[in-house]
């Protein structure tokens, strides 16, 4: 079976879309691919929104492959799963360029896997996957349209009739072989994700060593995904990354929900010439191991913080492990070491604001930067959701999204100008 991969043209005007906005590498779909081609099927990946293409190209490459199947994604890479678009603008325009010209059209990402009968309605796509989908996209190249029940973690329409299968799917980690990018690839990813210390001099790439995490963040769109943390075995990270070493890569960055202290991986790296940027939680690190993350190569921490309340409880009510005062001691430590550490409020509306913005001018002025939190949006399925409207239906999207507009004035300083509604987002992109 020969099958497309493709990550679309991606645009955010008129998004509340907070996230980064530079192309990185869709690792989904190189997992997918490799384990695709591993099974005796042909792979194609396109992505257009690293090369720069729009749909018509996309359309004639397709065309010119002519596919069993083709995936599009509803999130610019697995990266940002967590925090996507919410509206489904161009991976709606995506389907209907392709529709005709790529065989089975399947979508994978955050928006079906959180309300897969709405996904399926608004894409017109023939399956959606729930969850994490590199393994599910094998199951469904190797299957017909009567065997469908048999596949989990799948939304498909069959005689008038939605059919949901299980919940989101949680892949093998020891299953996603080590990836090869080609060189093109490798040469056009100039953008070195969350770094500030230095301009960058030599293309960058995106890895994963963990996927899960058991923080119920208010607002990630993950949160249905997430569970206790799944390593990728030690082997293949490196082999993955003496790869992209060979390619002439200089920075990486972890793309882990929480990058976990792990010394043998931090020994492997320090013996490699390389940098690279984290997201983890300050306090699962004690200061040995934060030095040691500095002697491997890390230029740039991105700590989530859950509350500056000096209480040290979170929006339960419960302890939390560390006080604000042990937090704000292991952020100053990492600066040591580390040349960007970076405090980001997760639950910030929890906090009085006086007292969260004095913490911040305090670490400012310790060396360890602390933005100004940008609202959270309650992406369908999150705990924030949950609290407010309980469990996503098919209207979750425009409800959370409405609801968003409606209360914050002030958003990112990424958005073009101000938000439009969902569906006028939605409107036309077929």
């Amino acid at each position: 079976m020969k099958v497309a991969l493709v990550n679309p043209p991606w645009r955010f005007e008129g998004s509340v879309y907070a996230g980064c906005r530079e192309p990185h590498l869709p690792l989904e779909l190189g997992y997918a691919k490799a384990l695709l081609e591993r099974a005796g099927h042909e792979a194609a990946l396109i992505d257009a929104q690293a090369r720069g293409i729009d749909l018509a190209v996309v359309r004639a490459e397709v065309a010119a492959l002519r596919p069993d199947m083709t995936v599009i994604t509803t999130a610019p890479s697995y990266l940002l799963w967590r925090c996507p678009p919410p509206e489904l603008r161009v991976p709606m325009a995506a389907a209907a360029a392709l529709r005709g010209h790529g065989g089975l059209l399947v979508a994978v990402g955050p928006h079906g896997s959180a309300t897969p009968r709405a996904a399926l309605r608004k894409l017109g796509v023939d399956v959606v996957v729930l969850g994490e989908c590199e393994e599910i996209l094998v199951l469904l190249a190797g299957a017909t349209e009567s065997r469908f029940w048999q596949i989990p973690s799948i939304a498909y329409r069959r005689n008038g009739v939605d059919h949901v299968q299980g919940g989101p799917y949680a892949a093998c980690m020891r299953a996603l072989p080590p990836l090869r990018w080609d060189a093109a690839t490798i040469a056009r990813h100039a953008h070195h994700h969350h770094r500030f210390d230095a301009v960058p001099d030599g293309p960058s790439a995106e890895m994963e060593t963990s996927r899960g995490c058991p923080h119920p963040c208010a607002s990630c769109a993950a949160a249905r995904l997430r569970d206790k943390p799944r390593r990728r075995p030690l082997a293949t990270v490196l082999d993955e990354l003496d790869a992209l070493l060979a390619q002439g890569v200089r920075h990486v960055y972890f793309i882990d929900e929480l990058f976990l202290p792990d010394r043998a991986l931090l020994e492997a790296l320090c013996a490699r010439d390389v940098v690279f940027g984290v997201q983890l939680r300050i306090d699962a690190w004690s200061r040995e191991m934060l030095d040691l993350l500095g002697r491997a190569g890390c230029v740039s921490i991105e700590a989530g913080i859950e509350r500056a309340s000096a209480d040290g409880s979170d929006s339960a009510g419960r302890r939390r492990g560390a006080s604000v005062e042990e937090l704000t001691g292991l952020l100053v430590h990492a600066r040591r070491s580390v040349p960007f550490v970076q405090a980001s409020l997760i639950h910030a509306d929890a906090d009085d604001p006086a007292e969260a913005a004095s913490w911040r001018q305090r670490l400012l002025g310790l060396g360890v930067w602390a933005n100004e939190p940008v609202p959270m949006f309650p992406y369908p399925g999150s705990p924030a959701y949950a609290r407010r409207w309980g469990a996503p239906d098919d209207g979750a999207w425009e409800r959370a999204h409405a609801h968003y507009i409606a209360e914050h004035r002030a958003l990112s300083d990424l958005q073009d100008g101000p938000p439009l509604p969902l569906s006028e987002l939605e409107h036309g992109a077929w």
